[in-house]
């Protein structure tokens, strides 16, 4: 019963992530985060299931056009529990990471580098940037963004190729969210916006999208903002396990062209 609820899991995020509709994939969602919830009642301590689930909310969560910020709260952090409970049931010492002083969260890190490991550490890391976002108005949220850091960076620093580049992505949007007078590293941004576009082979529109949004915009680069986002809107989206994201990125390339007169 566990194997078949994980190969339906597997199967369900390959099913999502080569789907090119997202409307459709956004209005699926939800029966099967009741599906696997009602799973999880029978198999609470699924690790597969758990980190599964947390993806999916997460998913959901970025589908869904106008979502309120209370749901998006919500959502967010149903997330970031369903990580953490993962992460705790992988490792005992992964329990309430997200509680840690960053002295004592940081050895922890340092410690694991198998790929197991990774992944559960990159998934914690991801879906906790997906709940600082969400509680951007809240200081004690935006505090924390220092622990995701770090997770992030030790991925890279153990396996620099981890996803095609994905890492180097989350790096650089994280680089890029406070402008240089107020501490922010552009040059580091570019970098890691770089690496992330060679690592992908140029399949991931997704990056030049970010890469436009957060460092052609903060920079005001108007050339370089311009010239990413046609690059999206003329490259095809299907690429395997990325077609929902291009998707999705071609749709945000046309959106943050049509406003560029009224932001540069």
């Amino acid at each position: 019963m566990s194997s078949a609820t994980e190969n339906f899991g597997n199967n369900l995020k390959q099913a999502i992530l080569n789907h090119n509709d997202p409307q459709i994939v956004a209005d699926a969602i939800p029966t099967y985060l009741l599906l696997q919830e009602a799973l999880l009642l029978d198999d609470p301590e699924n690790e597969v299931l758990l980190m599964s689930t947390a993806n999916l909310y997460s998913s959901y969560g970025n589908l869904v056009e106008n979502i309120s910020t209370k749901r998006k709260k919500q959502i967010s952090q149903k997330a970031f529990d369903l990580a953490l409970n993962a992460a705790c049931l992988h490792e005992q010492d992964f329990c309430q990471l997200n509680d840690r002083k960053f002295d004592e969260f940081t050895p922890i890190i340092d410690q694991y580098d198998d790929i197991d490991d990774l992944d559960i550490l990159y998934s914690v890391g991801t879906r906790w940037i997906g709940w600082i976002q969400a509680n951007s108005t809240d200081w004690n949220a935006i505090a924390q963004l220092a622990q995701v850091k770090y997770i992030i960076n030790h991925v890279i620093s153990v396996q620099d190729h981890y996803k095609q580049g994905e890492a180097y992505l989350y790096a650089a949007v994280m680089e890029s969210l406070v402008p240089p007078a107020l501490g922010g590293k552009p040059d580091l941004a570019k970098h890691n916006f770089d690496k992330a576009v060679k690592l992908s082979n140029g399949k991931n529109l997704m990056v030049y999208v970010l890469y436009a949004k957060h460092y052609a915009r903060m920079m005001f680069d108007r050339d370089l903002h311009d010239t990413l986002l046609k690059k999206v809107i003329n490259t095809q989206a299907d690429q395997q396990d990325l077609t929902l994201s291009n998707t999705l990125a071609k749709q945000m390339a046309e959106k943050l062209l049509q406003s560029a007169d009224d932001y540069f």
